[in-house]
């Protein structure tokens, strides 16, 4: 039963990435990396969450640098940038129900101002909710740029060809420079 539910976190996660992924308008060809990377970050931390009781904040790190350290092997076969495969493979783990508890229970603080205990438990829940979304963001970002600063000059050379797959331009049977190239006017 664990097993399906593992595959179904990664398939729905899988779906949500590529509609991220459809708003930012990547090429074509890096739709199934971004949903595999999606499916695996995904998968990785409802294993470590439900199985390992890791909690979501760490949880969302190991994620992340899965998805990073994915998108930068996975983008040099398609030459597309690691931001290209890995920001909309990210977006699934972004803790929605955390940042909605911390925004209603600010709401309910600013309307229980007449009572002071209810109003104390309020800003309990809003700190406690606001602070595990924002380290889980934080540690989302950092989790996934880790291998820009570990792996810099190829974090930066996906886009590029290698030597040998540069097309050769033409051979022309003009000379390359002008009879007068040389000279320089006074």
């Amino acid at each position: 039963m664990i097993a399906a539910d593992i595959l179904l976190d990664g398939l729905f996660a899988a779906v949500a990435a590529i509609g991220f992924g459809a708003i930012s308008d990547p090429p074509m060809r890096a739709f199934p990396r971004i949903a595999l990377l999606a499916a695996a970050g995904h998968a990785l931390r409802f294993c470590l969450m439900n199985c390992a009781g890791v909690d979501i904040a760490s949880a969302s790190l190991c994620a992340a640098m899965l998805i990073g350290f994915g998108s930068l092997w996975l983008g040099r076969g398609i030459r597309c940038p690691m931001t290209v495969l890995y920001i909309p493979a990210l977006l699934p783990m972004v803790p929605g129900i955390y940042a909605y508890k911390s925004v209603f229970s600010l709401i309910m603080f600013l309307q229980s101002l007449n009572d002071p205990g209810q109003g104390m438990q309020y800003m309990q829940l809003f700190f406690l909710n606001a602070t595990v979304s924002l380290s889980v963001i934080a540690l989302l970002a950092a989790g996934a740029t880790l291998p820009i600063f570990v792996f810099n000059r190829r974090a930066f050379s996906l886009t590029r060809r290698r030597k040998s797959d540069r097309p050769h331009p033409p051979k022309s049977s003009e000379p390359s420079g002008t009879p007068d190239s040389g000279k320089t006017e006074k």
